[in-house]
């Protein structure tokens, strides 16, 4: 048992599609009509409409701007002090420049309004601010790249209007410039002296206060020239009683601090400390005697001596009285330090009342005084501000009389151009060629974007899901005319051999060729197709059962007066109707008259059995139809025969009414074994080129381009050649 083939009509895979250079240089190839229509068209238009525009001129002036300083500084540098640049200035100036306080100016200087009024042939002058709108749009502002330049263009059909315009609008600016320089000092000027006069008045008022508080305080020139008021003691008194009580202050904290300590120590330790902490030679004596004593008698006791001898009971006598009076003599520093330090405590606060009593009445004389010397301070404060003033105001009357040349120059003058500035031809010229280029191959893209026909195989593989057989060059004529060795045979034999692949049994044998429109080419195609089967040796029956329009009587050259519908209305017999033809092993039935009262007539079982007995009696049987989206007929030849092929006219009818057509056929059950795309332009479409153009460039180069050529001329000039005999075969 053979292994079942799979379908490739019905399954097959389609690769996913990426634009490529060479899709958009098809596009443009496909579409250069349009894009050569739309180039000239633009570019005829751009050149009449610039050689019918009227020619303006322009003038440039080139002026130089500053920001408004002297060229001497008034406030004695030497020198103008120049700010930090200002990256509005210029673009300040720009509108300065073009506003109406300059250019009324200069249509008042160049009376514009009547100059105008009859050059646009006005009954009479016109407004001022027609005059103004006018001059405004005539003229144009720039600024050189990074510099303080600035260029005034003036525009007018006049070169020399034009310069004058721009002569004039730089003129006028620097004397406005400077007339609003010279008002703004003047104003500034009035304001300080307005100024200055009401501080002499508050000056003059707060120097009588001080006077006023002065005789009422009885202050003398002396104290006056102070800064503070006088107190009630000198300064010199205050300091001593100030320095009075912190000396009785550290007295009293030192006598404390010695006589708390010497009062909390034994009597060992005061005998050491009276030696190092105070000077008493009385004390230190005793002490020196009391270790004398003592160490002499440690002495004789060491000597063996009882204490019942003389000299040591005089010893110990001796050591008793000297400490007695020792004791009484460190009894006698204690009460000493204390009273010392008493005394010093009282000596203090007696000094801090002497200073407080001292402070309160420097206090209340300060209090007292103290408006007088709160208006001394304010008139000495005005005072300064009013010398501030006046130098000010010095200053901006010198800056006034100051030059101010560099503020605005005039670098270039403008000057009238012999060459017109508008219209540019050259360039309106170029721009119209490269603007007609870019709408001409945007338009080209739109309309290939709008166009939803099938291009390419990958379209209607991806669209009807179908396998493309077959792809017939553009201008294919009758094989029959062109002879054996025809350029376009090669595309109809690779469709052949597609067809005989395709088919799952070799016992179908009957084939249709349907469109979803007229014109795409199923006669040309299934008579083509039936003469390379012919010519291949097989025994080939073509009929014509496109009932409504036949045509392929008119491929064979003879008449259509008896035929298909005369078998089926059983007028006469099959071998009556079908006819032998020029070539070898390919028979004929054309269609006949069809009466109006038999449309529907290809439904009947009549045509059934025609379909099964010329089945049996030729190799291939091949049926011409109408288009199966018009007319019912080629839908029931779809279900009558073994095989169907559709065909696709390239860029013909859009992909919907393909896709329509074929699930037509396959609703009625018929057998599509794929797709032929026909009338394709191989010399321009590179998609298409290796399936048939490289048969057809070797044919066209071989000996068929001289000869073949010749010999189809001759045959489509010669009268005879229309009225070729075609006997019945029976």
């Amino acid at each position: 048992m053979e292994p079942t083939r799979t379908d490739e009509s019905k399954t097959f895979n389609t690769p996913e599609t990426k634009l490529h250079f060479l899709d958009y240089w098809r596009i443009i190839r496909i579409r250069k009509t349009v894009i050569l229509a739309v180039f000239l068209l633009v570019s005829l238009t751009t050149t009449v409409v610039t050689f019918l525009l009227p020619e303006t001129f322009s003038s440039r002036a080139l002026i130089s701007i500053e920001q408004d300083l002297p060229d001497v500084d008034p406030r004695d540098r030497g020198y103008a002090i120049r700010p930090m640049a200002d990256p509005f200035f210029v673009q300040t100036e720009f509108q300065r420049i073009q506003s109406k306080p300059v250019l009324y100016k200069v249509v008042e200087e160049l009376n514009l309004q009547q100059e105008w009024g009859r050059k646009f042939k006005q009954p009479g002058p016109l407004s001022r601010d027609r005059a103004f709108g006018i001059l405004k749009s005539s003229i144009n502002v720039q600024q050189q790249h990074n510099t303080a330049l600035v260029e005034i263009h003036a525009y007018s059909d006049n070169k020399d209007e034009a310069a004058t315009l721009a002569n004039k609008v730089a003129e006028v600016y620097a004397k406005v410039r400077a007339e609003q320089r010279g008002d703004r000092v003047k104003g500034g000027v009035v304001a300080l002296r307005k100024r200055l006069d009401t501080l002499d008045l508050e000056i003059t008022n707060i120097q009588a206060r001080v006077n006023m508080h002065r005789s009422e305080l009885k202050i003398s020139d002396t104290e006056a020239f102070g800064n503070m008021p006088t107190p009630s003691l000198s300064s010199e008194n205050l300091r001593i009683l100030n320095t009075g009580f912190f000396e009785a202050s550290r007295n009293f904290i030192t006598a404390s601090n010695i006589y708390g300590k010497m009062a909390g120590l034994s009597r060992e330790q005061l005998k050491d400390a009276v030696l190092t902490q105070v000077s008493d030679a009385r004390l230190s004596e005793l002490i020196g005697q009391e270790n004398s004593t003592d160490q002499k008698l440690q002495t004789l006791l060491a000597g063996q001596l009882g204490g019942e001898h003389p000299e040591v009971r005089t010893a110990t006598e001796l050591l008793r009285t000297v400490r007695k009076q020792l004791d009484g003599a460190l009894t006698g520093l204690l009460f000493g330090l204390k009273t010392k330090m008493e005394t010093e405590q009282a000596f203090a606060a007696y000094c801090r009342a002497q200073l407080d009593e001292a402070t309160q009445k420097d206090l209340l004389a300060y209090a007292k005084t103290r408006p007088y010397y709160e208006a001394r301070d304010e008139l000495a404060q005005q005072k300064l501000w009013r010398e501030q003033l006046y130098k000010n105001i010095i200053a901006t009357e010198t800056d006034q009389l100051m030059p101010y040349v560099g503020t605005v120059q005039k670098i270039e003058d403008a000057e009238a151009n012999s060459e017109p500035f508008r219209p540019n031809k050259k360039l309106n010229i170029g721009l119209g060629l490269g603007i007609g280029l870019l709408i001409g191959i945007g338009l080209a893209f739109f309309i290939e974007y709008l166009d939803t026909s099938v291009k390419t195989i990958d379209d209607v593989e991806r669209a009807l899901q179908a396998a493309v057989l077959g792809v017939i060059p553009q201008n294919v004529g009758l094989l029959i005319d062109e002879g054996p060795d025809s350029p376009h045979a090669e595309a109809y034999r690779v469709l052949r051999t597609n067809v005989l692949f395709s088919r799952k049994d070799p016992k179908l044998n009957s084939l249709t060729v349907v469109s979803g429109g007229a014109g795409e080419g199923k006669s040309t195609t299934i008579f083509n197709l039936a003469t390379v089967f012919a010519q291949n040796g097989q025994r080939v029956l073509i009929i014509d059962s496109d009932l409504r329009r036949p045509s392929l009587h008119k491929c064979l050259r003879v008449s259509n007066g008896l035929g298909l519908t005369n078998f089926l209305l059983k007028q006469n017999t099959l071998e009556e109707v079908i006819q032998t033809t020029s070539v070898p092993n390919m028979d004929f039935m054309p269609s006949g008259r069809l009466p109006s009262s038999s449309l529907g007539i290809l439904s009947s079982m009549q045509m059934k059995e025609l379909i099964r007995d010329v089945k049996r009696r030729y190799d291939f049987v091949f049926f011409d139809s109408p288009p199966i989206m018009g007319v019912s007929d080629a839908s029931i030849l779809a279900s009558e025969v073994d095989m169907v092929l559709q065909v696709i006219q390239y860029r013909r009818y859009p992909q919907p009414m393909t896709i329509r057509a074929k699930q037509m056929i396959e609703k009625v059950g018929g057998n599509l074994l794929g797709i032929v795309l026909n009338n394709i332009n191989v010399s321009q479409d590179e998609n298409y080129y290796y399936y048939s153009g490289y048969y057809y460039d070797y044919y066209s180069k071989g000996e068929y381009a001289d000869k073949g050529g010749e010999k189809m001329a001759a045959a489509s000039s010669d009268p005879k050649a229309e009225k070729v005999e075609i006997k019945s075969k029976f």
